[in-house]
């Protein structure tokens, strides 16, 4: 029985899945979006989710705490510079995981895990601005314009 486990695994000793998902923050961090199988996706996922709510406020104490687990100088201050000040007012769900398909090699379940803040395809808040037209101004100057010119015969 799995009482306690809800760790993902992914068939690898403990230091190795660390390490593994350690590098994969590093490049989900460094390139914003990365294509891995699905189960590792969404490892990193619950791995990265809190390292970026702890970016949100920079202290060192923080800093400290993301570098323990990122184990990379560059990530760690790309992280508190570029990520951090994009979701500042997110609550949470800073990544997106989005199903590619099936390997050819092994036929594994492929996905892309991106931060979502980073996405230009998916932006809402920044939708240019529509002006909004009516039928009826248009057709009542008409009727106004050709009235006009019936009296003007």
């Amino acid at each position: 029985m799995r009482h306690g486990n809800k760790i993902n695994n992914l068939s690898r000793k403990t230091a190795h899945r660390k390490a593994m998902l350690s590098n994969m923050a590093c490049s989900l961090i460094e390139h914003k979006r990365i294509n891995t199988t699905l189960a590792k996706a969404k490892a990193l996922k619950q791995f990265v989710e809190p390292i970026i709510t702890k970016s949100k406020e920079d202290t060192t104490h923080n800093r400290r705490l993301t570098f323990s687990k990122l184990r990379s100088k560059e990530a760690v201050t790309q992280l508190f510079r570029e990520v951090a000040i994009k979701v500042g007012d997110r609550p949470g769900g800073y990544t997106r995981i989005i199903k590619l398909g099936n390997r050819l090699g092994d036929n594994a379940d492929m996905a892309m895990i991106e931060l979502v803040d980073f996405n230009e395809v998916y932006q809402t808040g920044a939708s240019k601005k529509t002006t909004r037209r009516s039928r009826r101004s248009r057709s009542s100057k008409a009727a106004v314009d050709t009235t006009t010119t019936n009296e003007e015969e």
